[in-house]
């Protein structure tokens, strides 16, 4: 059985990446794909492994860190990467794929056949370095869950009848993103017992994953790296200790991974609209100064908008609008562009 090997940063994975183990799957009977990450990056080599299992089921996906740096002039840097992966392969290679030159000398050392595969990039123009620079520019190129990794999230939340669906609405509407509503408000229509049975923390653990898939799904799925979500975990915590008298310990622990890039709460000054799923205008100051010692005891900005449906959504568009033009930034990969040391398989 032939036995192909592809190896890169991977940093992130892309379309010109995915293309490259593709034509490798195609050629051999067996094909390792090799994710080496340094240290100083941003995502860790695990994790980036991780998505490339999910896009390419058929590889056989392996990582390690390598903090050697490249360089191809070096004999013992040469040794030292070979060692890295001779290490993570468990049958010899017989034919390595690269789109840069450096596979010729990696084949060489491997007793394998070096593949070249669209040399220069000219048939997906794309490469880790010019991601890393402007991901909205390459969103085309990126697999689901690296966009859903780069994606910047706004959460609007509040006290009830302050307009947070509304806002919500007509930010996703005004940057054409997908939906993500609320779903306590759905489980509370749908609910054994009704609205006014009492409520039980696993109640809460089910809105919060549900909420949270809502999130993942959408990120995903948005054209452009930003979402808008009507409510979060967050917001879970503090209905439960509403409806159940107590924090959640599950249910914070969720919230606590999940932190977004921005908050918006919407302001408890306009009228109080009872829809007949709601506790009553006389708890709505209580909790609305609930949710503000929330937000300023966690580390996401957020801000608090007031007034009319227009005055928000002006507002939240102006404080919004940045986050689409700042991309995530990623630690730069080992390299030294003005010398001989460059990323081997960026």
């Amino acid at each position: 059985m032939s036995h192909g090997l592809v190896i890169g940063k991977f940093y992130p994975p892309h379309a010109g990446h995915l293309a490259l183990v593709r034509t490798a799957m195609a050629r051999c009977d067996r094909v390792t794909v090799q994710v080496l990450g340094s240290s100083q990056e941003s995502i860790t080599p695990q994790l980036r492994a991780s998505w490339l299992r999910t896009e390419l089921p058929g590889a056989h996906v392996v990582s390690a860190l390598d903090d050697e740096p490249v360089d191809y002039a070096s004999p013992r840097a040469w040794d030292a990467h070979v060692a890295v992966i001779r290490g993570l392969l468990d049958a010899p290679v017989d034919e390595v794929f690269t789109s840069d030159s450096y596979g010729a000398e990696l084949a060489r050392r491997l007793a394998a056949t070096w593949v070249p595969v669209d040399p220069g990039r000219q048939s997906t123009p794309v490469s880790g370095t010019a991601v890393r620079a402007d991901p909205a520019r390459y969103w085309w190129a990126l697999p689901a869950a690296v966009r859903a990794w780069y994606v910047r999230r706004v959460v609007v939340l509040g006290a009830e009848s302050t307009g947070t669906t509304t806002l919500a609405e007509d930010l996703s509407s005004h940057f054409g993103l997908p939906v993500v509503a609320e779903f306590g408000r759905e489980w509370s229509e749908i609910r054994p017992g009704g609205f006014a049975a009492p409520w039980h923390t696993a109640e809460f653990d089910l809105v919060a994953r549900e909420q949270a898939r809502r999130e993942d799904d959408a990120a995903a799925l948005t054209p452009v790296p930003l979402l808008v979500c009507d409510t979060d975990v967050l917001a879970t915590t503090v209905w439960h200790e509403r409806y159940v008298g107590h924090a959640s310990p599950s249910v914070a622990g969720i919230a606590a991974a999940r932190v977004p890039d921005l908050y918006l709460l919407t302001g408890d000054e306009i009228p109080f609209v009872q829809d007949g799923l709601r506790d009553g205008e006389h708890l709505r100051h209580a909790m609305q100064d609930r949710f503000r010692e929330v937000l300023a005891g966690q580390s996401a900005p957020w801000v608090e908008l007031r007034g009319t449906r227009a005055q928000r959504r002006a507002e939240a568009v102006a404080v919004v609008g940045p986050l689409l033009v700042r991309p995530r930034v990623l630690a730069e990969p080992m390299e030294q562009r003005n010398g001989d040391v460059l990323p081997l398989g960026a």
